[in-house]
């Protein structure tokens, strides 16, 4: 795909040198009349910008570049770059010549009010690479942009990367709209704004495009932005994984040391690139010549692994710069995990590496594999290399990662690719993740998570790519995240997790052990169609534990389990499994055996292989057989790499762990199945309206206030939630005017909420029908609470009491809660999560989801509350939090669902400055300074 930032763009006050056409000072507008100067806001210091302004970005090759506003002392650097382009660039640019920048031109380049006139260096090194900026036209919505990049650097996708970011930051100041000029001969400058996603509008005029476009983020260009990043940072990764060669930095001869082990392991995989030892003491190491530095190599080096001491890494940081390696993978330990000093040290070693282009894995990081035959990495202190397979596995732990890998080797599972990001300072999952999502190598995706960078990020790429490949994840670290991950690290409480998890499709596993038993089923078997499954065997009561398991995960027996018994021969246990594979009621199998006297048990296990390859039926069988884990020679079908392939039948050591591990993929599948939804704007939501209360409740600057009653009606009403109407009375006669005005039947509440909320109703009298029974209650409560106010509110109609919540997790997002109001369903946590934003079925599955739901359909013959009433209300409050971050926590509780609909019989609501929010605007990697 084309990126489209082929030469220059320039607009009429952001463009070129004064040509009797256009001016960089301002002087004269297209049509040469006088026009006003941009509103200034007062005088803003030219070095003063937003700091969340910087960011380090993903090109379309895979490489890395700064980006920051500029400020007066880059004028050097400007002239140096616009020395550099060549004479068609500054012309397409400039539109003439324009060989020098002038003193006045160049003082108005790099001196900017950050507001009204911005502008954005894109930095290689210290280098400039590409400039863009805007200028507000006079004190209107709409501003005038232009860019230009370095020939060498045109083509990696520049222009569209300066479009985004000056667009997020012209939305904060208030724009609202880029117009632009662009010589019609230009068409690849043209493609940056109509590949973008924005709706352009187009004049022509003596061979030159005047641009307009409305610069607020549709769906087209989110998408657009969205698919871009995928495929940049997968290329990132393809880097990494698909070197053409590779240099080991602190290569010994020692077989005690680290840089020993890496160079073996490389070797002995049969590396299909080159490999360059360097070593300064040696002339060779392991029989092929060393370099005393990476800068004598002479030919490109694509990843460089080190494995010097902590205190060296930092001096051959800077050879590598200057050789312009793309991926720095460091084995060494001693960085995050040795205290502050470590953390500094890596903070500043992947910022300069960044700086200059490049990707870090590590520091502490076990190292990558890659078993593509083409490739045969094994940059790892692993000493073997797995079998080549469909999987491919993240691990954070360097530590764990040899295990893992032996492990997988032991139960035939086959890899695909292997990362283990130690610290985790640079490379992530989520550049993993983008990976695999287009890797026509990988089929299944495997995670050992202790701590998110990114869950925001990590929840939509899952949610992208489960839909196409299945992922299991080991979220570990759940009290405690090691000192190393702490720095690149989001606190995510649990049921963020398993909200971020559920909803994005993610297949949850608490141990190792269930990852490789549930990645095998996936590995190795088809997606189920459905829950039902059978069960055959040859002893009744493994049949029956396996029963009993499938029934505890919520799975529906065909029939009931088949026992051939222990004397039936290979043919008659066969056939018992044809039958149940081709009943049109089963779904999926499991079959359990134990080894007879008399018959070897390897011809049960070759009859029931043969008999199933032959039926070619699309069910995934599990098994207990011969006490084997993995997947036994006899029931494997071989795959590519010598592997177990698909159609292998795993086995597990007992029926428990193979139904759950069965049940996993059926839960998936079902997921799968599922329809994605629809993003549902509600109708009647008044975004504005409540944007300008928000602003208002918040004008003194508090950090965090509680809404007062009427003000949570307000807010509330403008997503079309309403509150039960209710009066608040000091008095019993004014509890009874208030009941008489409202209409009876009411109810009077104590105002404070703690009464309110007790399982005794201390707090409350319910279905008050007469003026009398109203002075009763407001006495009643007046001596409970020794306050005078009451509320006095109209009885909603009968129903169950729910609950309906935002939570703000400042790593994760806000999350939408759902229950059954009470002390006992809060006391068991039967609740269910998701994030905004959300979809129809989202708010369907999280209405149904908690355990005491069928209470709200109709259990034992009661009639059903209306659950499109709850679902439409649901949605409605994701809205609110959607469009007002400031919404720090909501709780509508009680909601009474009932067959005429759901009704807010109390709500509260407390604002606050909003969250940073994590994977929001324009492209960039995670901050390697703070946790995001």
């Amino acid at each position: 795909m084309s990126t489209g930032d082929e030469g220059g763009l320039r607009g009429r006050t952001a463009g070129g040198p004064p040509n009797g056409r256009s001016s960089w000072n301002g002087a004269a507008g297209h049509d040469g009349q006088a026009r006003r100067e941009p509103a200034t806001h007062g005088p803003r210091d030219p070095y003063d910008y937003p700091r969340k302004w910087e960011a380090d970005v993903v090109l379309s090759d895979g490489g890395v570049v700064h980006l920051r506003p500029i400020v007066p002392s880059d004028a050097d650097r400007l002239v140096t770059f616009h020395g550099k382009l060549s004479e068609r660039t500054r012309y397409l640019r400039y539109f003439g010549a324009y060989p020098r920048i002038p003193p006045r031109d160049l003082e108005r380049f790099t001196v900017v009010d950050h507001h009204d006139r911005v502008a954005f260096i894109a930095l290689l090194g210290d280098d400039i690479v590409a400039v863009g900026r805007y200028e507000r036209l006079g004190d209107g919505p709409s501003a005038e942009v232009a860019f230009v990049v370095d020939d060498a650097h045109q083509g990696r996708g520049l222009g569209s990367i300066l479009l985004e970011h000056l667009a997020a930051a012209a939305s904060e100041s208030g724009l609202r709209r880029f117009v632009a000029e662009v010589l019609a001969e230009n068409s690849a400058m043209v493609r940056v704004f109509r590949d973008a996603g924005y709706q352009v509008s187009r004049a022509i005029e003596e061979g030159v495009l005047h641009l307009e476009f409305d610069i607020e983020s549709t769906e087209e260009s989110l998408a657009v932005a969205r698919a871009r990043e995928q495929a940049a940072e997968a290329r990132s990764v393809h880097n990494l994984l698909h070197p053409h060669s590779v240099a080991v930095i602190g290569a010994s001869t020692d077989p005690t040391k680290v840089g020993y082990a890496v160079l073996s392991n490389l070797l002995a995989a049969d590396f299909a690139g080159t490999v360059y030892p360097v070593n300064p003491e040696h002339r060779s190491v392991r029989g092929v010549r060393a370099y005393k530095s990476v800068l004598e190599i002479p030919d490109p080096v694509d990843l460089a692994v080190v494995a010097v001491p902590a205190d060296q890494v930092e001096s051959v940081l800077d050879g590598a710069l200057a050789k312009g390696v793309k991926t720095l993978l460091i084995v060494t330990a001693g960085f995050a995990e040795a205290g502050p000093h470590g953390l500094h040290a890596e903070l500043r070693l992947v910022g300069e590496a960044r700086a200059h282009g490049m990707r870090v894995v590590g520091p502490n990081a076990l190292g990558v594999l890659n078993t593509d035959p083409a490739v045969r990495l094994n940059a790892t202190l692993a000493p073997r290399l797995p079998a080549r397979g469909r999987a491919g596995f993240f691990c954070q732990s360097g530590a764990l990662g040899t295990a893992i890998l032996a492990d997988a080797e032991a139960r035939g599972l086959g890899l695909s690719t292997f990362v283990s990001a130690g610290n985790r300072a640079d490379v992530s999952g989520n550049d993993l993740l983008q990976y695999w999502e287009t890797d026509p190598a990988t089929d299944l995706v495997l995670l050992y998570l202790e701590s998110f960078g990114n869950p925001r990020k990590f929840a939509r790429l899952a949610r992208r790519l489960g839909r196409s490949k299945p992922i299991v994840a080991v979220k570990s670290g759940r009290h405690a995240v090691r000192p190393q991950l702490a720095a690149t690290s989001a606190e995510v409480d649990e049921a963020s997790v398993q909200a971020l998890f559920e909803q994005a499709g993610v297949v949850r596993v608490e141990t190792l052990a269930q990852l490789f038993d549930t990645a095998l089923v996936f590995a190795h078997q088809p997606l189920p169609a459905g829950s039902r499954v059978g069960i055959v065997g040859n002893s009744s009561a493994i049949g029956l534990l396996a029963a009993d398991t499938a029934r505890a995960q919520g799975l529906r027996l065909a029939f009931e389990p088949v026992d051939v018994g222990p004397q039936a021969g290979p043919d008659e246990f066969a056939a018992a499994v044809r039958e149940a594979l081709t009943s049109p009621d089963t779904d999926a199998l499991v079959v359990v055996f134990v080894p007879p006297v008399a018959t070897p048990g390897t011809a049960y296990a070759r009859a029931l292989r043969e008999i199933v390859r032959g039926l070619d039926q699309r069910k995934p069988i599990v098994s207990t057989f011969l006490a084997a884990e993995g997947v036994p020679a006899e029931l494997a079908v071989g795959g590519e790499g010598g592997a177990p392939g698909p159609g292998s039948i795993p086995s597990f050591s007992s029926p428990e762990r193979a139904v759950n591990a069965l049940a996993k993929v059926i839960r998936y599948a079902a997921w799968r199945q599922r329809p994605q939804g629809n993003l549902v704007r509600p109708s009647g939501v008044h975004a504005e309206a409540a944007q300008q209360i928000v602003r208002e409740l918040l004008a003194d600057g508090e950090k965090n206030i509680v809404l007062t009653d009427s003000d949570v009606v307000r807010l509330l009403g403008c997503y079309g939630i309403d509150v039960v109407r209710y009066r608040v009375a000091a008095s019993a006669g004014a509890a009874v005017a208030a009941a008489e005005e409202i209409g009876y039947p009411v109810v009077v509440k104590a105002v404070d909420e703690r009464l309110r909320g007790r399982p005794d109703l201390a707090g409350v009298r319910l279905d008050l029908g007469s003026s009398e029974a109203v002075r009763r209650g407001y006495d009643d409560l007046r001596q409970v609470s020794n306050e005078d106010e009451v509320y006095v509110q109209k009885m909603a109609p009968k129903g169950i009491s729910c609950f309906i919540g935002l939570q703000d997790d400042p790593s994760f997002g806000t999350l939408v809660s759902f229950g059954l109001s009470g002390l006992v369903s809060t006391l068991l946590g039967d609740r269910a999560y998701r994030a905004v934003p959300l979809t129809d079925v989202d708010a369907a599955t999280l209405v149904r989801e908690p355990k005491s739901a069928p209470l709200l359909t109709g259990y034992r013959g009661d009639e059903p509350a209306d659950l499109a009433a709850l679902q439409d209300m649901v949605l409605r409050v994701a809205a609110l939090a959607e469009d007002n971050p400031e919404v720090r926590a909501l709780s509508l509780d009680p909601v009474m669902a009932s067959p005429e609909g759901a009704f807010v019989a109390n709500a509260r609501i407390v604002l606050g400055p909003p969250p940073a929010r994590p994977d929001t605007g324009p492209r960039r990697l995670r901050p390697i300074t703070a946790v995001d």
